[in-house]
């Protein structure tokens, strides 16, 4: 005769925190691409102003050279499960809004990834982030409505994705950030 099998044990994703984009806060991960502050220089007899040089574009690993693409990244709505982690070991990886609403990014330190570290912060519409190579993302999550971003990365040889599927689900279930 077989023996009873032991009852499951299912636990309730952990909760992740949405915090607020601030350089100081994203600091550890990359760099905040935005047009707050004072700019570095107006152009165009003062009809333009510069904010210049935002944010370290690292691609030249392995021959890499610099791709820029538009990414049309369809809506997700809460509460959202996080399952899988993605990093890029020969460069970094840019992005910012051109059409749409606030986003989400999902962060953990370079490193072996660590479910514990995973971070999320709320991007409002008119900020982009730049992640350091290898830092650990989630794939591009926008809210409420369909958006588009410009996309800086590097192109070329060699294996620049590693997908790493996280052992329990996260959740984000409210916007605090």
């Amino acid at each position: 005769m077989s023996q009873p099998e032991a009852p499951l044990h299912v636990t309730a994703p952990r909760r992740l925190t949405v915090r607020k984009l601030t350089r100081e806060a994203f600091r550890r991960f990359g760099e905040v691409m935005d047009a707050s502050g004072a700019p570095h220089e107006l152009a165009n007899g003062g009809a333009a102003e510069i904010y210049r040089d935002l944010a370290r574009v690292d691609v030249e690993a392995a021959g890499g050279r610099v791709s820029v693409s538009v990414v049309r990244a369809a809506a997700h709505a809460l509460p959202l499960r996080i399952e899988v982690m993605e990093r890029h070991p020969l460069g970094s990886q840019a992005f910012a809004g051109l059409a749409g609403g606030a986003w989400l990014v999902v962060v953990a330190p370079a490193g072996p990834l660590d479910p514990r570290a995973i971070e999320a912060f709320r991007v409002a519409p008119n900020q982009g982030v730049n992640y350091r190579r290898d830092i650990w993302h989630h794939p591009l999550i926008a809210l409420g409505e369909t958006s588009e971003f410009l996309v800086i990365e590097r192109a070329g040889g060699g294996e620049n994705l590693v997908l790493e599927k996280l052992g329990e689900p996260l959740e984000i279930a409210t916007l605090e950030g």
